[in-house]
């Protein structure tokens, strides 16, 4: 007697993914980019969020530029929509050589070495990246200018932004850096804003913006506010519902002993899905502040009190507060660390 195919097994843990937020995130963005077209950041597995259901819904709303860390990012997207152009941020090793001639992405080259190996194997249109002072990738301002890429056929010259999210002397020394190159180099375009930078203003835009945080609900400076829209919703799935008496303490190392009688749900959520012990002791809640964590985070379970909710069982879902500036404040982990560090064990599930 055959078997019928099992259906996928549900997992205990998911993320709620809106991707209407996505879009119109992206769409504030690009409005916001003035007349530079106004492109994805979608490395990261789109910042955790899956990043060929990123680029199928922002290519469907107009976006044509993104950008991946790695081929090995870029490979894994597969074919490319009609219209989109896909850069490459680390460049271009030796091991890289054979899939960069043969995909349809472009390398960002970073260094002499690349630009040279990229010469010598006479590849097509590239992107440049030149450093202004974030000392982090890209050529000196006088690589740049020098005759290292003569002959080099550069789609996007571009910079980043080292503290857009501050109101520092720094953002308009980058960017006047970033001019003077654009004097000395030709380009078929020049980018240097990313979502903290859109928002300082038209003057940093140029000619393509490249955000990633804000398109995913991140909070890059306060002109964001009441603008960006959260995009990722993350639940549990409660294991167990126990009561605590006066005196019971809960988790590892029992900092957390209960001053009263107390109803407390065990969640499948823990460090290893992303949900770090930064939210330990109260820091992090659920229910819209109605229950808060006890205890220490564990790498699978999660303890939370649920007395405000007598009706919540096992096996019911919880959703937790994982608005990204107010879970940041309350944890002490970046707004980036909190999207990417999102594990592979939660179902994804865009609505």
């Amino acid at each position: 007697m055959s078997q019928s195919p099992a259906l996928p097994l549900k997992a205990p843990l998911r993320v709620r993914l809106d991707g209407d937020a996505l879009v119109a995130n992206w769409r504030w963005l690009a409005a916001k980019s003035g007349s530079a077209a106004c492109g994805a950041a979608i490395k990261a597995n789109g910042y955790g969020l899956g990043a060929r259901a990123v680029l199928d819904r922002l290519a469907a709303a107009g976006c044509r530029d993104f950008f991946v860390a790695t081929w090995a990012e870029a490979v894994a997207l597969g074919s490319l929509p009609d219209g989109v152009a896909l850069s490459v941020l680390h460049g271009l090793r030796d091991e890289d050589m054979t899939t960069a001639l043969g995909h349809p992405a472009r390398p960002v080259l970073n260094t002499a070495e690349q630009a040279a190996r990229w010469k010598a194997a006479q590849g097509g249109a590239c992107d440049v990246m030149v450093d202004t002072g974030m000392n982090r990738l890209g050529l000196s301002a006088s690589e740049g200018a020098s005759g290292l890429l003569d002959g080099v056929q550069i789609a996007t010259l571009m910079s980043h932004l080292a503290s857009a999210d501050e109101n520092v002397a720094q953002n308009q020394q980058q960017r006047d850096a970033f001019v003077a190159l654009r004097e000395k180099r030709p380009a078929e375009r020049y980018s240097l804003a990313n979502s903290a930078g859109i928002c300082l203003g038209p003057d940093y835009a140029f000619d393509l913006t490249r955000p990633g945080l804000a398109l995913y609900g991140g909070i890059p400076r306060d002109e964001a506010l009441r603008h960006i829209r959260q995009v990722a919703f993350p639940e549990a799935q409660i294991l167990q519902r126990r009561t605590l008496q006066a005196g019971d303490a809960i988790g590892y190392n029992a900092t957390f002993t209960a001053d009263r009688a107390m109803d407390v749900a065990i969640l499948n959520l823990g460090y290893a899905d992303g949900y770090l012990r930064g939210f330990s002791g109260g820091k992090g809640c659920a229910g819209d502040g109605r229950f808060p964590v006890i205890g220490r985070v564990s790498m699978d379970l999660t303890a939370i009190c649920v007395d405000a909710d007598p009706a919540l069982r096992e096996g019911d879902w919880v959703a937790m507060d994982y608005h990204l500036p107010t879970a940041s404040a309350a944890s002490g982990l970046s707004q980036y660390e909190l999207l990417t560090g999102l594990g592979q064990r939660y179902d994804r599930v865009w609505g």
